[in-house]
């Protein structure tokens, strides 16, 4: 009997002990495994870095962002003021260097109220501010601006929807902070910003983080160059909720070109005369299914499109390749289109299509389209 619990006790033991040894075993070749796995990441991580085309677009991008302090009135004629952060990027033109942000970034302060730094921490001192309401853009001039380093303007109408973005700003006043997404969308407008209405409207949306303080500063293609000026954000909440919205460069540059040169931000004139009520029972009786693009009810004499001989009931679908939403978003693609530039209009006229060719002018103070 003693000799059978022996026996019994010896088999336990090492049954134990070969238990015990299996117990081990996977503990050693999962930290070898593990190892392993670091080895890999290493190496997925160093070709990772070499295709990361995003350092390399913050890399050539954030000399040419500045951070903007402001000192701003709260209220006309009053004595309070608040400080707000913004963002701007250096443009060149004519040879010489700006800065450009939002109007709303640095309007309106008290004298001496605005400050502007650059990433490697130096000061530049305000010379001028230049601005347009109906667009909220401003151009900055700095005694310093030989040595700044301006951005490279690219092309907002050849973005697409789904491109990568990079916008670069001051969120919450923490300077030349990144974040990154997709254009959301193209061709935004009829959205209320802020009090003191931003007329023309053709925002490029972004999922990109946009938060107070990112205003005025760029947003940046995969090619590093800025196909935008980060302008607001859609929130409850005051913060990002991943709708921000852009002025397309394109746009921008247009206003800048007109500030710097001492005119008064008109936009183009076409000369025309639009249906703003036009309907599917209209539309219907002209040859459409249902009410789309500008009805146009009357034509200014010796206008751009007088010359161009577009007449009352012309209905027109197109602007440059753009199909036409309403009344106001040809309004606003007019305004929006460099003085002098020949556009390409597709019309409906007594039913047929027809394609008519306009040299845009400068818009007469007296005239609105």
């Amino acid at each position: 009997m003693h000799r059978l619990l022996f026996v019994i006790c010896m088999a336990v033991c090492l049954l134990s002990g070969r238990l015990a040894v299996g117990q081990e075993q996977p503990v050693s070749v999962a930290l070898d495994a593990r190892e392993r796995l670091f080895e890999q990441l290493a190496a997925d991580a160093a070709q990772f870095d070499t295709r990361n085309i995003l350092k390399k677009v913050v890399r050539v991008s954030k000399p040419s962002v500045v951070h903007i302090q402001s000192r701003k009135i709260v209220q006309s004629g009053s004595q309070r003021t608040i400080e707000e952060a913004g963002s701007g990027f250096v443009i060149e033109f004519d040879d010489q260097k700006y800065i450009i942000t939002n109007r709303h970034v640095v309007f309106p302060t008290v004298a001496d109220g605005v400050k502007i730094s650059l990433e490697d921490g130096r000061k530049l001192t305000v010379a001028n501010v230049i601005s347009d309401p109906s667009s909220d853009i401003a151009v900055i001039t700095v005694r310093e601006e030989e040595s700044l380093v301006p951005a490279r303007i690219g092309d907002s109408g050849r973005m697409e929807i789904g491109d990568f973005v990079v916008a670069i700003g001051s969120p919450f006043g923490l300077t030349h902070s990144i974040t990154y997404g997709i254009i959301s969308a193209k061709g935004r407008k009829d959205l209320a910003l802020g009090t003191q209405g931003v007329v023309i409207q053709d925002f490029i949306q972004t999922d990109a983080a946009i938060n107070p303080g990112n205003s005025g500063g760029p947003l940046v293609s995969m090619r590093g160059e800025v196909i935008g000026i980060n302008t607001a954000i859609a929130s409850s909440s005051g913060g990002n909720e991943g709708i921000g919205f852009t002025i397309p460069i394109n746009m921008a540059m247009v206003v800048v070109e007109q500030l710097l040169d001492k005119e008064i931000v008109r936009g183009s004139y076409m000369g025309v005369r639009m249906d703003h009520d036009f309907k599917d029972s209209t539309a219907l009786k002209l040859g459409l299914s249902h009410a789309r693009g500008v009805r146009i009810t009357g034509v200014t004499e010796d206008s751009p499109a007088d010359k161009a001989k577009i007449i009352p009931n012309d209905v027109i679908l197109s602007f440059n390749g753009t199909l036409i939403e309403n009344d106001d978003h040809l309004a606003n693609l007019v305004s929006l289109t460099p003085v002098g530039n020949k556009v390409s209009l597709l019309l409906l006229r007594n039913r047929k299509p027809v394609r008519v060719e306009v040299k845009l002018s400068a818009r007469p103070q007296s005239e609105d389209k």
